[in-house]
């Protein structure tokens, strides 16, 4: 016959790293999966500066921050050439560093701009008519 079962540090081991190894790992994107996508009425579309801002998503931001800064960094950009200006990344919008990416055909393109403050992330797509 066995006798009680007895707890050895090597069990206390054992139990937590059966926990450790069961405990879902952090995805690879987990930090887009952070970002909270900000709603926009039909008519504050068309109030950011492009044509149309189709979506914002913000991480460790108000959305009201967030569209503050989609707007400085489309006043940033028609100053620097218009409508088919960009703002330069040495300009701080708002105290946010932002990239674009673009993409179009000559009467209208697309771009998705990232702009970032430390943990701080505003992302937003628009179309532009030229």
């Amino acid at each position: 016959m066995t006798g009680p079962l007895r707890a050895t540090p090597a069990c206390g081991v054992l139990a937590l790293l059966a926990l450790v190894l069961a405990s879902p790992l952090p995805a690879h994107g987990a930090r887009a999966a952070a970002l909270h996508r900000c709603t926009l009425s039909q008519r504050e579309t068309a109030t950011f500066g492009p044509t149309y801002v189709t979506s914002i998503s913000v991480d460790h931001v108000s959305c009201r921050t967030g569209k503050r800064v989609v707007r400085a960094f489309h006043r940033c950009r028609t100053a620097h050439g218009g409508v088919r200006g960009r703002c330069p990344t040495t300009v701080s919008v708002l105290g946010y560093h932002c990239r674009e990416r673009r993409g179009g055909i000559k009467t209208q393109f697309s771009g998705k701009v990232t702009c970032t403050a430390g943990v701080r992330r505003v992302v937003h797509t628009y179309t532009q008519f030229t």
